[in-house]
Formats: structure tokens, sequence, C-alpha cells
């Protein structure tokens, strides 16, 4: 069985102890007695109990009895089996069972990671039905077992973490492991169910899931609904203490905004006011002990006298990996380094949003050429991008080639604004160029110049058209800053959209928005409004500009969010005052929020994988992955355990592959995160040495955009243990060395 290093020096009668859970006390005569401790749940967990989940076979998974673990019954066919925006229909759309919220969460969630076609891979290469070994041997991939739901709070009432802790029938409780799985983005309670849950189900391993304050928590400021922690949908006083968050503003408040503001709604994570982001690690921990608690009330025998279950289960004795993606990675990064008493035993971070909390002692070089920029914040590389990257994108070097049947997802029918985007911006003096390609060329420099590379050109016209960094410049500054619904901070609110304005939510649409919704304002079901815009209230893409009085993707809104992270008016260069938009107590608030969730490097030796893609123009890994692994070599120094595995031709969203022009450009790095937990499971297990630092180097699939051909095992070859010298990874001085 496995066990810890510091448990190995226990003596016999302490190691019983430990099995047991138990405490040496004094008796009458002097002498010592074992008295078992109860099985205790973390501080501030409130557990909502299991409920089981053993479908073995696809059939009726509107209902408990028809759901499993993995994909809620719906099996490797369901999961994919409808369009891309279209998941299983509810018996009455109205009034969605908790039940069918899981399955359509699980749904959406799992297809929302990965991409979902037969030709990227999934089914052949990853998916329910493919083995750990990469084979196809589990038919449609059910995992049959118990699932406890737990919520983690701060004694606010505000903070409400979900988790889920999955314990799969395969469960062997003489090899006990658990996968700790935060989600991504801004995803909720099943965010990770794709990664984590994936591997760690198809392994026999408990699956602690946990949305770490994130989550789809819409409040409806109309009518006062919230989500109740099961996705339901109930007024903030019928749903009491299983509401899973509801803005923190008075009714006298909440109607004078209403007034002003009709049909707005706030998000958990952009308007909860306790900026999250902050408690990402101790969120992750806190999952893994509630999935100890749980394994320890379902395996564990009852102590004497029947007070409770005894603790066969402990940090000492249980195999714990912390493995997620995206913000997720973030997450585990964060929880390693908060870990103080050795719970977490090893790290799989892939795509991660990884913040140094500082530049200084360390380097980042490509082919021997030190980057422009590196370890820039979040908040500093997104407000940039929400600039520069719409007239970035029409740069002649940044243009898509192919032409798409979801060129909706491109800046082809915006060409317009984009096109005034630039003019504008040349306008107030910061771009260069008289013509638009030379204003697009002098916005590609600056994105360059900021941190992004040349493998992130043709990857502008996607994110900003999907609202990417408008997104999540205006979540982030809100949650940073602790700001309230009602500040409508930069001009900016959040609301559902009917021929470009702000309207009300249908019913339906709120009632499915638990499975729907991925967390952030991205248009479903809530949309970015920028409330100055000329003429009344718009979507971010329609906003005109006071200071323009064009459509410019709400250019004056960037320039404020831009400022709240600089401090400084973004045009004039002019320090933030009291009297200006925004406001230098405004920006002292969201800098303040920012210096909170910077990671700290310091891994405390933890065996650890981190993973990139490096065609990532989302989380540019010049200021993510590549500087983190700077940071923690000059931190750690040789003590460090890290891994950096860089993959060609991989970007942050393998869910874009399935689209006309990705297809044949780009690979699944979702295939490496399986390798990444596969190799740590060894190391962990067997002793088994982690890669070593690499870059692999794949194969796109290439073809005709839209009809790319299958994608096999030649096109994503695995990690190597001897990496050729040019793909090695490595450091010269205080420099992280990556290969061209």
């Amino acid at each position: 069985m496995y066990q810890k290093t510091e448990s190995r020096t226990l003596t016999l009668v302490a190691a019983a102890v430990a099995l047991l859970g138990a405490t040496a006390i004094t008796g009458c005569g002097g002498g010592s007695t074992v008295q078992p401790e109860v099985n205790r749940l973390p501080s501030g967990v409130t557990d909502l109990g299991a409920k089981a989940y053993r479908a073995t076979a696809t059939g009726a998974a509107n209902t408990a009895a028809g759901q499993d673990l993995l994909t809620a019954g719906l099996g490797k066919s369901g999961i994919a089996s409808t369009a891309l925006a279209t998941l299983t229909a509810f018996a009455d759309p109205a009034n969605p069972t908790a039940d069918e919220l899981r399955r359509n969460a699980i749904q959406s969630n799992y297809r929302g990671l990965v991409d979902n076609t037969t030709n990227g891979g999934y089914g052949t290469l990853y998916g329910p039905n493919i083995d750990l070994v990469g084979k196809n041997t589990l038919g449609e991939g059910l995992v049959p077992g118990l699932e406890y739901v737990g919520v983690l709070d701060d004694g606010s009432g505000r903070k409400r973490v979900t988790m889920a802790v999955q314990v799969p029938d395969s469960f062997d409780v003489n090899a006990p492991c658990i996968v700790v799985g935060p989600s991504s983005g801004s995803r909720g309670v099943y965010g990770a169910i794709g990664s984590a849950g994936d591997w760690g189900l198809k392994r026999g391993c408990a699956v602690a899931l946990t949305d770490a304050g994130k989550g789809m928590g819409l409040y409806d400021l109309g009518d006062d609904t919230v989500h109740r922690i099961d996705g339901t949908r109930a007024t903030r006083t019928v749903a009491g203490t299983l509401s899973h968050f509801a803005a923190n503003i008075t009714d006298a408040a909440r109607a004078a905004f209403n007034t002003a503001f009709p049909n707005r709604v706030a998000l958990k994570q952009a308007h909860s006011q306790i900026n999250p982001e902050k408690d990402w690690g101790n969120d992750t921990l806190s999952a893994a002990a509630y999935a100890l608690y749980v394994l320890n009330q379902q395996y564990a025998p009852t102590v004497t006298g029947g007070t409770g279950k005894a603790l066969r289960f402990t940090a000492a004795n249980t195999l714990v990996i912390a493995g997620s993606v995206s913000n997720g990675g973030a997450a585990v990064l964060r929880a390693a380094e908060q870990d103080t008493t050795g719970l977490i035993d090893g790290v799989v971070a892939g795509e991660p949003s990884a913040q140094p909390a500082t530049t200084a002692g360390y380097g980042v070089q490509l082919g021997g050429v030190p980057a422009a920029s590196y370890g820039k914040s979040l908040m500093d590389y997104f407000t940039i991008a929400n600039l520069y990257q719409p007239c970035a994108a029409l740069a002649p070097s940044a243009a898509l080639t192919e032409v798409s049947i979801y060129n909706y997802i491109g800046l082809t029918v915006q060409t317009t604004t984009a096109t005034n985007r630039c003019t504008q911006l040349a306008a107030k003096g910061l771009v260069s160029g008289s013509t638009t390609a030379e204003q697009a060329t002098a916005a590609l420099a600056k994105m360059r110049s900021a941190g992004w590379t040349s493998d992130n050109d043709t990857m502008h016209n996607a994110h900003f058209a999907l609202g990417n960094a408008v997104i999540i410049s205006m979540m982030y500054t809100n949650a940073y800053g602790r700001f309230s619904v009602a500040d409508n901070l930069c001009g900016m609110s959040a609301a559902a959209v009917a021929a470009g304005a702000p309207a009300a939510m249908s019913a339906n649409v709120k009632s499915a928005s638990y499975a729907t919704g991925n967390g952030t304002v991205n248009g479903t079901p809530a949309t970015v409004i920028y409330n100055d815009s000329v003429g009344g209230a718009k979507a971010w893409n329609l906003g005109v500009s006071p200071s323009t009085g064009v459509a410019d993707f709400s250019l004056d809104a960037a320039l404020c969010q831009r400022a709240l992270f600089t401090g400084v008016d973004t045009v004039t260069g002019a320090a933030l005052t009291a009297a200006t938009t925004p406001t230098k107590t405004q920006s002292d608030a969201v800098k303040a929020g920012v210096a909170e969730v910077l990671l700290n490097g310091n891994l405390r030796g933890k065996p650890t994988l981190m993973l990139a893609g490096r065609s990532d123009a989302l989380l540019p890994i010049n200021h993510s992955e590549r500087a983190y692994a700077a940071y923690n070599k000059s931190v750690e120094g040789a003590n460090s355990k890290l891994s950096y595995i860089e993959v060609t031709n991989a970007q942050h969203f393998d869910s874009f592959n399935a689209f006309s022009g990705f297809d044949t450009r780009f690979v699944p790095l979702h295939t490496y995160f399986v390798h990444a937990m596969n190799a740590m499971y060894a190391n962990l297990k067997n002793a088994t040495a982690l890669p070593p630092s690499q870059v692999v180097r794949t194969t796109v699939r290439g073809g005709t955009p839209g009809a790319a051909p299958a994608i096999t095992a030649a096109n994503v070859p695995a990690f190597s243990a001897t990496p050729a010298v040019a793909d090695q990874i490595g450091f010269s001085g205080t420099s992280l060395q990556v290969p061209n």
C-alpha cells in the first residue's frame, strides 16, 4: 500500500494509532489507552449527503438511477451526440430537476474542454471509452459509484464553495488514492470532469471536484432569484442556506438599481465581493480534506461506543494528486504552495494561469533570445489585449486565410468595427500609422512587445470575436477590486440581450443556466453590457464610445479597465485622482486584489508536471508557464521537482479544434494532460522518474479546413524520457532556456 515518507518511521503501536486516527490518553492507573479519533468534517464544511449514481448502461439519464459518475448516464455517445451548443432536452424546460441539471452540466463541461469530434480524437485518443493506456476498451465509459456533495463557507454565508467527491465502485481501500480537480475557467463544480474526473475515476481513485468559489452563480436582480447548490432556481429567501450566490445588496438598493438599470444580473466570480481567486489554493486543499472525510465515512469502522467513524484514511496513507487545467491549473499550483501539512503528493497543472509574484531574479529565453516581456499578471496582459487585440487581428500577418462556415467566431462580420478601433487608437496616440493595415500592424507589435508571440498571431481574431479579453477584463476588475454589481465599474454590467440591448432573461434560459453556462459573461446566458454607449446601453460589441462617437467595441470601457490596473490615464499618462474616471481609489482596490492572487513559486519540493501549448493566445506562455517555471527554479533551486512540458501546435481551447481552420492547424493538448497524470502516478507509486522538461513536437493534421484527416497517435507523440538536445528545456544562469 502507498505510504508517504513520514508514515514509514512509525512504530507498530503508532502505526495502529494512525490507522484508526487514535490518540493516546492516560488511564486512572497511570497507563495509556488508545482512544480512537472520530472522523470529522473539515472546518467550515457542511456535508449535504451522498447520492448513488450506479448506472452501468446508457438509458434513463434523467434520474439518479440512470446516471453514473463520469458521464451522467449519457456514455461516450451521449456526451458528444448533439450539436456543440445543444444539450439533452429537459422533460419540462421551465422546471428541470436537479438530476437533469447534473446530467446536462456534466455533458456541457466535459465537451467544453475537449474537441468532441471523432476526427479530432474524441473516442479514439481520449474520451470516456478510452482507457489510461490509450486503448478503446471501456465501451460507453460509464463509472458507477457514490457522489457526496459538500459546501465550504467562511461563516459569512457568501463564500459558498461547492465540492463533489465521487467514489467509484472500483475504489480500492488497500491502495487508496484521491485526485483533486478544481474547475477550469469560471466553471462550476463539474468543471474538471473531463480532465481530472475522467482520469481519476478510470484509475479507481476518489475524485474531489470543486468550483473553488466560482461557478454558475447567476443572480437576477429583477426577481431576486438564485441558483441553489444543486442548480435549481428559487428566490433568495426560499433557497436560504442552499443559495449558491446572491449579490450583497439591500432590497432598497436593488429596487433603485433595477429602476436605473433594468434586466441586469450578477455573476458569482465577478460580483461576490470577496475576490474568490485568492482562496483557490486553500479551497482545493479543503476539497482534498473533504474527500478524506468521505472515504472514512464510507469505509472506516465505527469507533467504540458508536460515536462516529474512525480515521482509516489519512494524509499519511492516501495518495493525493492535485491535477487540473487553466484556472484549475493555477489552483493546484497555489494549493501546493499553501500545503503546509503535506496533504498533496503530486501536482499536474495543464495550461495554468500561473501569475508569478515578481519578475526579478529570473529570465525567459526562446532560442537564446530574451523574451520581450514575461511574468505579467493576468489583469495586466488582458487589459492590454482588450485594447489592442481587435485592431491587431486586422494585421496582414494575423489574418486567417481559410473560409469557414464557422466564421462567426472571427471578425469577418465585424471588420468595420475593428477598423474603427484601429482609427480611434491612432487618434488617441496609442498606435501609429495612417492606414488600417499600418495601424493594425502597430497594434500587433504592441501585443508582441507585451509578451504574445508569432505563434499567437492568427488566434487574435477568434479570441477577441468571442469576447475573451472583454469578458475577463470586466469580470476580473470587478472581482479583484471587490466591487458591487451596483457599481457598474467602467460603465459595464451584465444582462441577456435582445436586438443588441439589455433584455429580460427568459425563464427557461435561467432555469437551464446551471448546465449551459460556464460562469462567465460570454453570452450564455448573459453578455457584457456597455451602459455608457451613445444612444443607450448596448452589448459590448455594439458599444459606441462617448469619446469617439463611433462603434468601436466600447473602447472607452477598455481604456478605463486598463487604467484600473496601471493607475494612470491610458491616453494621457496622468495619475488617477479622486476626480478621474476611474478613480485612484478604484485602481488601488484592483491592484490590491491582484496582489492577493500572485503565486510565490515555492512548490515545497512536490513532484510537479506543468504543461503548455505553445500557441496559447489566451494565457501567453511567456507570462504563465515559462515565467512560472523560471520563477520556481529561482525560488526552490535544486529542491525543485518541477518538469515543464511545452507542446507545439497546441492552444488553450481544444474545443476550438472542432472548427474549420483550427482542425488543420492544432492538436489536442488534453492528450498530454492524460500522459502527465499517468507519469505522475507512476512517479508516486513506483518512483519512475518524471519526464524531464522538454518541447514535444507534434504534427498537425493539415488537409482542407473543415475536413482535416482523422488524428492519430502519430500526430501527438508521447513525452520522451531522454529528449534530444534540441528539445530540452533547461537553464542558463537564471534564465529558462526554451529551444525554438
